[in-house]
């Protein structure tokens, strides 16, 4: 196991015995819950709230194909759009989008929008980067738009290396009356 499995496996471990003993002392303190009657007035444990920040990793302009519609499953309309290409470029990466993916669309009965989009980016090195960008589009309660989505990166060894060790999220964009969407992914840090 190289140096970065170990510190990987240890953390794991780590995390799981500090949350094992987290558990056991909250037990052991008599804490109340809800088998006796109690609510919880805030947060259930010690550990302070950190939220997550974000960082730009890359926005993508893609180059779509007509829609092709596949018909109405149990779910809902399904339909699938081509995608023929496009660009990308962020701080430390950048290149094009290699022409064959597909965005898979699954129009919800509740109106929703689930979109779950394969494809893959060729950086300026060559190096060919495999994406799955899964978005859910729908509408707040105050009617404004929300589209967001949690995203899988595998990159090949190498430079680009540090992508397969990161949590990525992402916005999404319709370019229209032109047939391109603007993708934005960040990390989570």
């Amino acid at each position: 196991m190289d140096n970065r499995a170990d510190a990987r496996h240890f953390g794991r471990r780590a995390v799981l015995g500090g949350a094992s003993a987290a558990l056991l002392a909250s037990a052991a303190s008599g804490t109340a819950t809800a088998e006796d009657g109690q609510s919880p007035t805030g947060p259930l444990s010690e550990i302070p709230i950190v939220l997550p920040r974000t960082e730009l990793v890359y926005e993508a302009v893609f180059d779509l194909e007509p829609m092709m519609m596949l018909g109405q499953g149990p779910l809902g309309e399904r339909r699938i759009v081509p995608i023929s290409g496009g660009v990308f470029a962020g701080p430390r990466l950048k290149g094009k989008v290699v022409p064959g993916g597909a965005d898979r669309q699954l129009m919800r009965k509740d109106g929703a929008h689930m979109l779950n989009a394969l494809y893959e980016l060729q950086t300026d090195d060559g190096a060919v980067i495999t994406v799955n960008n899964r978005v859910l589009i729908d509408k707040r309660l105050d009617g404004t738009p929300y589209a967001f989505s949690n995203i899988d990166i595998t990159a090949p060894e190498g430079p680009h290396d540090w992508l397969n060790h990161l949590v990525f999220v992402g916005t999404l964009h319709s370019m229209a009356p032109q047939p391109k969407v603007l993708i934005r992914v960040y990390s989570l840090t």
